[in-house]
């Protein structure tokens, strides 16, 4: 038996650990040999793709430049703004132009395209992002305080600004539409999905969402590529508005067509609400209840609402039906 006070126990370990080393190489080998089988997928390119890294710390800027002093950490007056200003904006452009460039050439080689000079697009579109930047910031003005009128819980905007998913969610789904609009490929989803996998809020960067947009608590809420949203609109947790299920040969027959409902103009939609299809229409002004399903347009001014369940009481003292 070995002594452990004579090391004979290391020795053992170390050599199991040395033995089953040996069986990485013939891993290895299978791998490599499945690439390029057109079975699995790869990257193996001298050329770069953009990296989800980067897309937080793009993220991460923007948000510092559209709400200044609220995410830097360390202080910020007046006298030294437009100092301040002026580097984050320069290093967001220099991130972001890099990225795009990125994107752009890793669809030129994947497609086989002639040269789409990626630089000069990447340069072009990260001056077009910053620009719009000042927009957003407008636009954002608004959904926040559309949060503080609309949630009478919240404890004013420093709290919206910090701590509403519903905003952050909003907020990154606004710069990558205004990437979207620059023809930039890859780089709109990614950074939406990093804010769906932040928030558990799904917004397409395609989507078309209106200003003072409020999104109250957020989680499960889903927003498709070619929904349409107008001014004012509130949503509630676990809201889809979402596309009719089709077959794989409609749905390549449907793509980039509208698949998404329209919400008019000071709707609001409560939880559990599935409102689909591309020719649904949900008029100005309506409500609609948690739990609807509704395929099919509602007028302006309208209610809809699921009609109360019939509840059941077991074990208790109120044993059997009556009407919620």
């Amino acid at each position: 038996m070995a002594d452990p006070a004579n090391g004979d126990n290391c020795k053992l370990e170390e050599d199991l650990s040395r033995e089953l080393h040996q069986e990485l190489p013939g891993v290895v080998r299978e791998l490599v040999a499945s690439c390029g089988t057109q079975e699995c997928f790869e990257h193996i390119s001298p050329v770069p793709l953009p990296s989800q890294e980067a897309v937080k710390r793009i993220v991460a800027k923007a948000r510092k430049a559209l709400f200044p002093g609220y995410f830097d950490g360390h202080k910020i007056e007046q006298v030294n703004l437009e100092y301040h200003m002026g580097m984050e904006l320069t290093e967001l452009y220099d991130l972001v132009a890099d990225q795009i460039t990125w994107a752009v050439r890793h669809d030129c080689f994947r497609h086989d395209l002639s040269c789409t000079h990626c630089g000069d697009r990447g340069q072009r579109a990260a001056l077009g992002f910053v620009q719009g930047l000042p927009e957003i910031r407008r636009l954002l003005s608004l959904d926040v305080r559309a949060a503080q009128e609309g949630d009478p819980a919240s404890g004013g905007v420093d709290e919206i600004i910090f701590s509403y998913p519903g905003l952050f969610a909003v907020t990154v789904y606004r710069l990558a539409h205004l990437l979207r609009h620059l023809e930039v490929p890859l780089l709109p989803r990614m950074m939406s999905e990093y804010a769906h996998a932040q928030t558990g809020i799904d917004i397409h960067p395609g989507a078309e969402i209106g200003t003072s947009f409020f999104i109250d608590h957020g989680t499960g809420v889903v927003i498709g590529e070619t929904a349409v949203i107008g001014d004012h609109v509130r949503l509630y947790q676990g809201v889809t508005l979402g596309a009719l299920s089709l077959s794989k040969k409609q749905v390549e027959n449907l793509r980039g067509a509208k698949r998404h409902p329209t919400i008019e103009d000071e709707v609001i939609i409560y939880s559990g609400a599935t409102i689909l299809g591309g020719q649904t229409v949900v008029g100005a002004r309506s409500v609609i209840g948690g739990n609807v399903w509704l395929t099919e347009s509602v007028p302006p001014d309208t209610k809809v609402f699921v009609e109360k369940p019939e509840l059941v009481y077991v074990g208790s003292r109120r044993a059997g039906k009556e009407k919620a």
